[in-house]
């Protein structure tokens, strides 16, 4: 009798310590200990715009947006680009001139956090901040439209660190085509491929997010090092023209390049973007809202889209999206593109987030999942981050191969 207590003791000790290894998160302590031994890259955020908003601290806790120092850390994030945007509209010398304000921005958030945050621009880079305790901050130009056709402003920008470049945004460029304009170029003209030459002999990421079906097969027939979609999700999966289809998947992954998955509701959910197609009236009535909040403070405007979006929600007007839609479009690049070409560009501060995602805190629930699923340790690690970094020394690596031969 005493051998059975004692083995039922022992049984629900082990069940105890079972219990205990799951946080009241929801998170495995397994889960928690590779999250945050691993590297957790974000290829797109936001957040810059907020910087000329004049009243946001990166270095406080805020509770409005997604992305500040407190909340990187708390979540794990080992580097992040920062997004430099402007309006497609916007053009001409007026649009490089914003978007060096941009840059000057993050350079200045950078200097003023320099405990937590230091400026790279390579894979190494990442690395060696990642073993100094402090977040990798990199930059990303969301447009093309930002050169004003001129390569001499390209290379101004690289000189500055800006790592990649997001070919379009929602309009077409002078020489490229975006997903959501009627084509002009029939994808890339003779100086948009002079673009992605001169980006390769400088070591920025070629970024295909955005661009239209055509400019993207242009890119990979131009392009001599892989590229990336910085923040695009499956088309199979939500049918929209900013996702990629399995077979450009595909064709990527061929290249050596790495689809980043956005958590856009919009990109997520079929079911959320019917919706929003069914009732154009609400998007019209959620953009003059943003504007009585904000008027033309566009880091604002970023955020309250956001909020604003979620007020739909939780009155029925909009269907719910779960932050699990995120695990469905990785866990479908994965098995389209293989394990290598996988990873993470959350368009945080940038665009609605689904529910249970609403910040950098969240991001160990990607890990959790993954492992759930049935995900390897390593192969986890390369979905947060590696398969990332693995691109970036590629592009490096050409870039170097490039200058040696002229």
């Amino acid at each position: 009798m005493g051998r059975m207590l004692f083995a039922a003791l022992t049984c629900v000790m082990a069940g105890m310590v079972l219990v205990g290894e799951m946080a009241a998160d929801g998170i495995s302590e397994r889960a928690k200990k590779l999250h945050f031994s691993s590297l957790v890259i974000d290829t797109h955020d936001d957040t810059t715009q907020r910087f000329l908003d004049g009243d946001f601290d990166l270095g406080a806790r805020n509770g409005l947006g997604s992305i500040d120092i407190p909340r990187m850390k708390e979540g794990g994030l080992g580097a992040i680009f920062f997004s430099v945007w402007i309006p497609s509209k916007v053009r001409g010398p007026e649009a490089v001139r914003r978007a060096l304000m941009q840059i000057d921005a993050i350079h200045d958030q950078v200097g003023k956090h320099s405990n937590d945050l230091i400026l790279v621009t390579t894979a190494e880079g990442i690395r060696e901040a990642h073993k100094h305790g402090k977040i990798a901050a990199l930059i990303g130009v969301e447009g093309g439209h930002m050169i004003d056709s001129d390569l001499g402003v390209l290379r101004k920008f690289a000189g500055l660190g800006a790592r990649y470049m997001t070919l379009t945004h929602t309009g077409n460029t002078e020489w490229a085509d975006a997903s959501t304009a009627a084509p002009a170029h029939n994808g890339l003209s003779p100086f948009g491929k002079d673009v992605i030459r001169e980006m390769n002999r400088l070591g920025m990421i070629v970024d295909i997010s955005h661009v239209s079906d055509k400019t993207f097969a242009d890119v990979l027939e131009t392009s001599k090092a892989p590229v990336f979609a910085s923040h695009s999700s499956c088309r199979a999966i939500c049918n929209v023209p900013r996702n990629m289809t399995d077979e450009m998947i595909r064709a990527l992954a061929a290249k050596g390049g790495v689809i980043q998955i956005n958590y856009h509701i919009g990109f997520l959910s079929q079911e959320f973007r019917d919706a929003e197609k069914a009732h154009p009236e609400w998007d019209k009535a959620i953009a003059l809202e943003v504007q009585k909040r904000c008027g033309n403070k566009e880091g604002c405007q970023l955020i309250q889209g956001d909020i604003i979006t979620r007020e739909y929600v939780l009155r029925g007007d909009l269907p719910r999206v779960e932050w699990t839609k995120i695990i469905e479009h990785i866990d479908h690049a994965v098995k389209v593109a293989g394990i290598d070409h996988v990873g993470l560009g959350s368009d945080f501060d940038g665009a609605n987030m689904p529910f249970g995602m609403e910040d950098a805190t969240k991001l160990p629930q990607i890990t959790n999942a993954l492992l759930e699923k049935g995900y390897s340790e390593g192969d986890v690690r390369k979905i947060l981050g590696e398969n990332t970094l693995r691109l970036m020394a590629d592009v490096e690596r050409v870039s170097r191969e490039l200058s040696a031969a002229q």
